[in-house]
């Protein structure tokens, strides 16, 4: 696969179960929550307005700005990528900020405005969703290469 073929399916897998997986939790988990594995793991809808960790609530309309120009710029520098690492990594991290960005323009109070669906709680870090974690697992991919590069051109 070609590493502009993995991007893009990167890129839509996460966006898509993101979707799907906000729909879900804002469906089923409004009035109530899902203990698991023993309460460690709670699965319930909030909205955050912030970017991660809440921060910057109230900030909706600049944070949504910035994820159209961070989409664009990663569409755009995608065109210059060979590795399939770093086309995957890249192609979590877009499709992850496409499914916040998502919410942002759709859900309540309006376009730009909306509050991201986050549904995981593991207690004792800040609740999150699919979108957090493509983002999480491509830049760890993304640095991952990147040492792995620095390593290589040491020797």
């Amino acid at each position: 696969m070609t590493p502009r073929r993995l991007f893009a399916v990167a890129l839509v897998v996460a966006w898509a179960l993101d979707v799907a997986t906000k729909v879900w939790a804002a469906a089923s988990l409004t009035e109530r929550s899902v203990a698991l594995l023993g309460g460690r793991l709670l699965l319930r809808e909030s909205r955050n307005t912030g970017a991660a960790f809440s921060i910057g609530t109230g900030q909706t309309v600049f944070i949504s700005l910035v994820g159209v120009v961070v989409v664009t710029a990663i569409v755009l520098h995608v065109r210059n990528v060979s590795s399939p690492v770093a086309a995957a990594g890249w192609g979590l991290v877009a499709g992850g900020a496409l499914g916040n960005l998502t919410d942002r323009l759709l859900r309540d109070p309006a376009p730009l405005r909306g509050g991201v669906v986050d549904w995981i709680d593991l207690g004792w870090f800040p609740s999150f969703n699919a979108a957090d974690s493509a983002i999480t697992v491509g830049v760890i991919l993304l640095l991952a290469m990147t040492f792995r590069e620095e390593r290589a051109s040491a020797t």
